[in-house]
Parts: C-alpha cells; sequence; structure tokens
C-alpha cells in the first residue's frame, strides 16, 4: 500500500489521533462505567501509591521541564519540540474542561470503593490535563526523531501511557478521560512538530535568546518544585530529586552558553 504523507508525516501518522479516539468511543461514552473504572482503580492497588503519583508528576508542566532539563544540553531540538506541542495541549485540555460538565468518579462512585490519593476531586473530568500533557510531551518527541529513533524509544509512549494509567490509579479519572487525553496528547505532539520545522536552525544554539529563556523557565520550575507541593505529598522526595536534575542541567548549560563569549 502506498504511503501517502500530509505535510511532514505520513497519513497513517495523521489517522492516529482520531482512530485512538474512535476506538476508545466505548470509554468515553461511559458504556461499562463505573464497572472499568472500579475494576482498574483495583487492579492498580498492589502497586504502591508513590509510584502512581510520580507517573502522575509526568503530566505536570513544571515536573516535565524538570524531567527534560537536560535536553538543553543533549538535543535542544527536543525540548523546543514539545515545548511547541504544549500550547496545543494546553487549548484542547481547557476547551474540553471548559464546554463538558463531566463529574469525576468521585461525585459517583462510592468512594469506600475506590482508593484516591491526594484531593478528592468531582468536578471538571473529561480529558485528563495530566495525560493530554503527558502524551503531547511524548509524541512531540518521539515524532521529532528519525524513523529509525522511533524504533528505540517506543518507551517514551509508555511512559505517558503510565502516567494516563497512574491518573485512575489516583481515583481522579475515567478510562475514557485518559482515552481522549492520549489521542490529543499525540494530536498535540504532531502539531508541534509542524511548528518544530518552521523554526530556524539558530533556535538551537546555545546563544539563541529563545533557548536561553527556555533555561529560566527550568529554573522557575525549580523553584516551584522545591517551595510546593505538586499534585501529591508523596511526590515531595521526587521533586527534590527532579529539582537537582534541573539545576545542574540549567548549571551546565549556562556554562555552554557562555563559552563561545568567552573565546570571543
Amino acid at each position: 500500500m502506498r504511503n501517502f504523507s500530509f505535510g511532514l508525516f505520513s497519513l497513517r501518522l495523521w489517522l492516529l489521533p482520531p482512530l485512538v479516539l474512535l476506538l476508545s468511543a466505548p470509554l468515553w461514552l461511559h458504556w461499562w462505567e463505573p464497572a472499568m473504572f472500579v475494576w482498574l482503580n483495583q487492579l492498580c492497588l498492589p502497586v504502591a501509591a508513590p509510584v502512581w503519583t510520580g507517573l502522575s508528576l509526568l503530566g505536570n508542566g513544571w515536573g516535565i521541564l524538570a524531567v527534560t532539563a537536560p535536553l538543553l544540553l543533549r538535543a535542544p531540538r527536543l525540548m523546543w519540540a514539545w515545548l511547541c506541542a504544549a500550547p496545543f495541549a494546553i487549548l484542547f485540555a481547557r476547551l474540553g474542561k471548559g464546554l463538558l460538565v463531566s463529574p469525576r468518579p468521585a461525585a459517583e462512585i462510592d468512594n469506600a470503593q475506590m482508593r484516591i490519593v491526594g484531593e478528592v476531586l468531582h468536578n471538571v473530568s473529561m480529558p485528563s490535563g495530566h495525560t493530554t500533557t503527558a502524551f503531547a510531551v511524548a509524541s512531540a518527541i518521539y515524532f521529532a526523531l528519525s524513523p529509525a529513533q522511533r524504533r528505540r524509544h517506543w518507551w517514551l509512549l509508555l511512559l505517558a501511557f503510565g502516567a494516563g494509567l497512574s491518573r485512575i490509579a489516583v481515583g481522579a479519572h475515567w478510562p475514557g478521560d485518559v482515552a481522549v487525553g492520549m489521542g490529543l496528547g499525540m494530536l498535540s505532539g504532531l502539531l508541534g512538530n509542524v511548528l518544530l520545522a518552521k523554526l530556524p536552525a539558530r533556535c538551537f544554539s546555545p546563544t539563541h535568546w529563545t533557548l536561553r529563556l527556555q533555561a529560566l523557565l527550568v529554573l522557575g520550575s525549580v523553584y516551584v518544585l522545591l517551595t510546593e507541593e505538586l499534585d501529591f505529598a508523596e511526590n515531595r522526595p521526587l521533586q527534590w530529586l527532579l529539582a537537582a536534575v534541573a539545576l545542574a542541567s540549567v548549571l551546565a548549560f549556562t556554562r555552554r552558553s557562555a563559552s563561545p563569549l568567552k573565546a570571543s
């Protein structure tokens, strides 16, 4: 079969997000709820809560900035990839939550039947913002790689799936919310790569002001990680670790960014 192209990617890749949304229709139409949610929530019980809360941090913007901070040094283009996808993810998540009146599981299920970690949430369920963010970041980076590299980095999407599953495990979202977040996140990643292709090569230089601005954003994430509780108290140790990684990355980036100036 001929592989038709549409923009940067083949038509096959552009069809992936709507395919995810179509195949998951029984979930977001709540045909199998609440039984499906309770089953998955209980299935996740043997895994300790800090594992799920840590995975959930992959859907938090400040956490993502820290996790991806080493890309400032190793692969600035990939850092740009997910930052280009982020506005689409924010737009899709905000529109969905603003337009759809969707109660969360804790509002419809006896809380004694489920594990809830952290704050008990009742409203604004569709879509899962954390899942949308996690898949936007993972798919943006994944699609920015060459086809050969993608075969070695499938784990990026697996991590994003873990972040989505964590939202069910902590009692925050229905499976349908997560499925829609997956589809919207993948679409955000593809659209982000369209923007990425329009960036001039100089934006990937450590001396360019936009990359230095990104370093300041990462530095901001260090402050937030050290001073605020992101979603769950269980994440505190992980936040400190990520803050250390982000700070080390910014310091190393600063040295590299300043070295051309010293040489001149």
